[in-house]
């Protein structure tokens, strides 16, 4: 008898995208196709930025339906999405309001009035994460005299709201709500005086979910809208999507390596079996998230190829690869910024905002497309290096390889320039990381793959892969570090 293979859709959103992904999995095969994407436009509101939440669940319905015509049938649906954002429900479960972008300004100057009553030092020491002004922590100190957190019962963050619309069941997926700031990583349970402190209500919260508890079924009426066959659970996976890529890192055993998750955001560090709660650590901005079976996502947040597609969306959006072709064809190193820099945040303006910066700093000023390109690059490039170089003395935790999975994968020049940087070997692949990591969740909790070790071998068997190694040596890129460090 042949071996069982079944078919899981894997939701997967992005910040400026969503789609839902078919994963076909047997014990030493693994195939995904894209049954339906949708765009993920955030709407600005007289009251600010907001998601379509609205929109991207119909997209969710839409790659469901789409999905069982593709697989036939569906063995197991999983979510997930971005961080930190979150819906407010009323009592009888209704939604109040379409969830703030993390990218609104409702949080600025909040930080200073949380670390009033929690120093940020100690803020640190609870929670293990990084500063930044979007965190969810932030954004209820935002929310506390608002109308809509007063009359709310229920918090759920972006994957265990749609979650919740499709089963009934209220969930807390635990490696998202591990980025509120308000989990702590020692104990991956709330930090409860934290919370107690700044007097934040945690019995907003659903109950903590950990990636492949069940999550319930599909709702009789979302069988009927989207055509599945009954029943169909849904199951919990890592719904912070930089979870799911962590989990779909193509390792081998024994392999000691670094990360990088590129997209939107590039989230560079390492995979640790505890956290790192040093005031260095904090100084050095690396954020401490849980991942799969307790691991800790140790890592910075680097801003990512969203400096390079805000650029495409003011130039037009160009045909990128004779762009890229361009680009290296530019001198390295001329300019660079601070990819970390959050002056780069806001959408709008980006190739001025970037022509600024570097003359602001005194640098020759990229003036054409392939000029910024090549500059957005290196700057990336030597933010990963910084940021593995970094997170490997502060967790003393030597690497061998970088791993990079995600869209930034098929950026062949991206690649090339962070093995020099990092004077490290990278492998590149798998693009779909979230994904793939999404659908093996599932399959594990269906007894069809086994550990995380077994999850990245068959990952490595099953999926191209492209190697990088480093060109020449690194004293370019130290001192360009130091250049940037020095202003």
């Amino acid at each position: 008898m042949s071996a069982p293979v079944k078919s899981y859709a894997a939701v997967d959103l992005g910040a400026s995208s969503g789609r839902v992904m078919v994963g076909r999995v047997g014990p030493d095969s693994l195939g995904l196709t894209e049954a339906h994407r949708f765009p993920n436009r955030p709407v600005r509101t007289p009251e600010g930025l907001r998601w379509d939440i609205l929109s991207l669940y119909a997209g969710v319905l839409d790659g469901l339906r789409t999905a069982g015509q593709v697989a036939g049938q569906v063995d197991s649906v999983g979510i997930d999405s971005w961080a930190v954002d979150y819906g407010l429900l009323d009592a009888d479960g209704a939604l109040l309001g379409n969830p703030v972008h993390y990218r609104d300004t409702r949080t600025e100057g909040v930080a200073e009035k949380v670390w009033a009553t929690v120093p940020a030092d100690e803020l640190y020491a609870r929670t293990g994460l990084q500063y930044a002004p979007f965190n969810t922590l932030y954004q209820l100190a935002a929310a506390r005299e608002s109308a809509q957190l007063a009359y709310a019962e229920r918090l759920l963050l972006i994957p265990d709201l749609l979650t919740y619309w499709l089963t009934g069941e209220a969930g807390t997926e635990l490696t998202n709500a591990s980025t509120t700031q308000l989990i702590d990583p020692r104990t991956r349970d709330w930090a409860h005086d934290v919370a107690s402190r700044l007097g934040i209500d945690l019995g907003l919260f659903a109950p903590l979910r950990r990636p492949g508890d069940p999550a319930g079924l599909l709702r009789p009426e979302v069988l009927e809208e989207t055509g599945l066959t009954g029943p169909v659970p849904v199951t919990t996976v890592g719904s912070h999507d930089t979870a799911s890529a962590v989990a779909a890192v193509p390792a081998t055993g024994g392999e000691r390596f670094a990360y990088i998750c590129t997209g939107t955001w590039s989230l560079a560090g390492l995979e640790l079996d505890a956290p790192v709660l040093t005031e260095a650590s904090r100084a050095a901005n690396f954020t401490n998230e849980l991942g799969l079976d307790g691991t800790v996502r140790y890592l910075r947040n680097i801003m990512g190829l969203w400096l390079l597609q805000e650029c495409l969306r003011a130039w037009g959006d160009p045909e990128l690869t004779e762009l890229l072709h361009a680009a290296a064809d530019v001198p390295a190193l001329r300019s660079v910024v601070d990819a970390g820099d959050a002056a780069f945040l806001a959408p709008g303006r980006m190739p001025a905002r970037i022509a600024d910066a570097c003359r602001d700093s005194g640098q020759p000023v990229p003036e054409s497309p392939a000029e910024i390109t090549r500059c957005i690059l290196d700057s990336l490039a030597l933010a990963h290096r910084r940021a593995i170089t970094e997170a490997q003395a502060l967790a003393d935790h030597p690497v061998d390889v970088v791993h990079i999975v995600g869209g930034g994968t098929r950026n062949a020049l991206l690649c090339q320039l962070t093995a020099d940087a990092c004077g490290l070997p990278v492998v590149a692949g798998p693009a779909e990381a979230a994904a793939l990591g999404n659908v093996l969740v599932q399959a594990r909790a269906g007894g069809l793959v086994g550990d995380r070790t077994a999850m990245r071998q068959l990952i490595a068997r099953t999926q191209p892969l492209e190697r990088y190694e480093p060109r020449g040596d690194t004293a370019a890129w130290r001192a360009a570090q130091a250049r940037l460090t020095a202003r």
